[in-house]
């Protein structure tokens, strides 16, 4: 058995030569196109599926995410605007240490931030305060954005949306809702 240090197992990676990997999303499915729902602050990707005999087109969830992002680059942070927005984070100095034997590439860096008091989703929920992340998770579950922070707030759903990752689309979890 080999063992391959992080540096050799990037450079045989076909990522590491390709300019870009896209899929063919139309071609892929043909019956269905992306579209958004719009709410006050936030568009919520979702899929709409065309069905046969005149039945009105089905919408279900989309987290394909952007179809035109660069593997090498990340995805964008869609959700930074709404962090930074909400002005209780702050930037912490980046270290220059390089972890392992492989240093992260540039386009990846993103700036590590921390929160200045707390900043979970159940926090702002306790305090009747419902976020983006709440409102975009409620229009993709079909819900009020209200329900959603009142059930983030009595502990019977999460959602899962860390600061240092704006680029995740926010989900929740909790038995009134799509993931268990």
């Amino acid at each position: 058995v080999r063992y391959y240090e992080l540096k050799e197992l990037l450079m045989l990676s076909p990522i590491s030569s390709s300019p870009s990997i896209k899929t063919d999303f139309t071609e892929a499915f043909p019956n269905s196109r992306k579209v958004y729902v719009s709410g006050e602050r936030v568009e919520v990707p979702m899929r709409e599926i065309t069905l046969s005999d005149g039945e009105p087109p089905l919408r279900v969830y989309d987290t394909s995410g952007p179809h035109d992002s660069d593997v090498r680059a990340g995805l964008p942070p869609g959700r930074e605007p709404w962090i930074i927005g909400r002005g209780d984070t702050a930037e912490v100095p980046s270290s220059n240490r390089v972890h392992g034997s492989v240093e992260m590439p540039s386009s990846l860096r993103r700036p590590v931030v921390r929160g200045v008091g707390p900043v979970t989703q159940m926090h702002y929920a306790r305090k009747g305060e419902v976020t983006a992340e709440m409102e975009f998770v409620a229009l993709r579950e079909g819900f009020d954005p209200d329900f959603v922070r009142a059930e983030v707030a009595r502990g019977r759903a999460i959602i899962p949306a860390n600061i240092n990752h704006p680029e995740l689309e926010p989900t929740v979890i909790g038995r009134n809702f799509s993931i268990k």
